[in-house]
């Protein structure tokens, strides 16, 4: 008889598979992204019925196949139900799933980038943070996990870690203000956003969303995240496009 594994994760994504059963895609903290069936998972009274969702988090139970897992069981410890029902906070996080799920990798240790996911989707929920902050902290976040960032900690040109005043894309990191007049197109920068940045690169998760921005200050935190995404992420994220929709209506 197989041996039932268990594992903790979060569903990013369920999709319908004949009459009663599901495929998932769930970030897993021991095996990384893993895709796996959900028999049953849309019977009325199926014990996945809740749980083959996207936002679910907690203890999975699988069997290993050749190709695939088998989801037999799951206790769900947070369903993230006020996020899902919100539609504009749900395609944030949505999105988050999304982008999770283009980093994540088979049988990689991705605990960081599901620790990341979920302290992303509980920052959602708090009204004292704007979601366009916390998306941009995800978005950066996400990619220092994966070890693609900007250099925010000494000027690229000189090497200076003082008087940082802007963003060069085509070198991919800061310059300081003696170095910023040879290079035209750069983003200048207040000294706040480029703490802001330096704080996301090096902050631990836990310590992630405890602080908020001026509107000018996120709005070149936006910027440079931006321009950096786009130029090493080619993939156009669905969700993104919708989430742009909905918030300019």
């Amino acid at each position: 008889m197989k041996e039932l594994l268990s594992l903790t994760g979060m569903v990013l994504s369920a999709v319908p598979m004949g009459e009663y059963d599901k495929r998932v895609v769930v970030l897993t903290r021991e095996r990384g992204k893993i895709t796996a069936f959900a028999r049953g998972a849309r019977k009325p009274n199926g014990n996945l019925l809740a749980a083959a969702n996207p936002f679910c988090f907690g203890q999975f139970s699988f069997y290993e196949g050749r190709n695939s897992y088998t989801m037999v069981q799951a206790e769900v410890k947070n369903y993230f139900r006020e996020l899902a029902q919100d539609v504009e906070g749900a395609y944030y996080g949505f999105y988050f799933m999304e982008f999770a799920d283009y980093y994540a990798r088979e049988n990689n240790d991705e605990a960081q980038m599901l620790n990341l996911l979920y302290v992303s989707l509980r920052a959602l929920l708090n009204k004292k943070l704007d979601r366009e902050l916390v998306r941009t902290v995800f978005e950066l976040k996400a990619m220092v996990i994966n070890g693609e960032y900007p250099e925010t900690f000494v000027c690229v040109e000189c090497g200076k870690r003082e008087g940082l005043a802007a963003f060069v894309p085509k070198r991919d990191g800061c310059v300081c203000r003696d170095c910023a007049p040879r290079y035209g197109g750069g983003i200048p920068l207040l000294s706040s956003t480029v703490y802001t940045l330096q704080y996301v690169v090096a902050s631990p998760l836990q310590k992630l969303y405890t602080f908020t921005v001026t509107p000018e200050v996120l709005k070149e935190f936006q910027e440079v995240v931006g321009r950096f995404r786009k130029k090493y992420i080619e993939k156009p994220f669905k969700s993104l496009e919708i989430l742009d929709i909905i918030r300019n209506y």
